[in-house]
């Protein structure tokens, strides 16, 4: 790769070029991924490396925003990964360290739906599974999965599956 290519992709930051060369700003001390959000630094001042420990090698330390030290440093992956592990677990979302509109925003990002629908897509595959697979009355199940009425139970349902649980059940139960 040539140096002009090189800094052309650092002036573009262009993560097409993560992972095959990294550069350096001799004036801070600091390396960073082609992909860095940073000001672009005045060319002179640059040097290139085909590796993070290349640049360490020549005395540089990693950028703490593109955190040029870790390959796939994603937080946002992270917290929405966090988000659906406690999704899964029905647990709290209360401490996750984002607003309720941040939080929809990474995970809608991450997976293409909302924490809600993601969430409501659980409960509705729950509530099939015990509406097919146990003798629990449709009430029971419709406390079990987290609805606070049999009515507002039966309306998800039906507008989800375009049946009602009882119908659901007669069709599908395995007992």
């Amino acid at each position: 790769m040539t140096e002009p290519e090189m800094w052309e992709a650092v002036q573009r930051s262009d993560a097409s070029y993560d992972g095959l060369f990294f550069y350096a700003v001799k004036t801070t001390g600091i390396f960073c991924r082609p992909s860095c959000k940073s000001k672009p630094p005045k060319r002179e001042n640059l040097c290139y490396f085909a590796s993070g420990e290349e640049a360490r090698a020549a005395g540089f330390r990693p950028c703490k925003r593109c955190r040029s030290d870790l390959l796939e440093y994603q937080p946002m992956r992270e917290i929405a990964a966090e988000i659906k592990a406690r999704l899964d677990k029905a647990s709290s979302l209360d401490d996750v360290g984002l607003t309720p509109r941040r939080m929809t925003d990474v995970f809608k990002q991450e997976y293409g739906v909302t924490p809600k629908k993601y969430a409501d897509s659980l409960r509705l595959r729950t509530a099939k599974e015990m509406l097919a697979g146990s003798p629990e009355k449709v009430i029971d199940v419709a406390y079990q999965t987290g609805f606070s009425s049999l009515a507002a139970f039966n309306r998800f349902f039906k507008q989800q599956t375009g049946q009602t649980p009882t119908a659901y059940r007669k069709e599908h139960q395995v007992l």
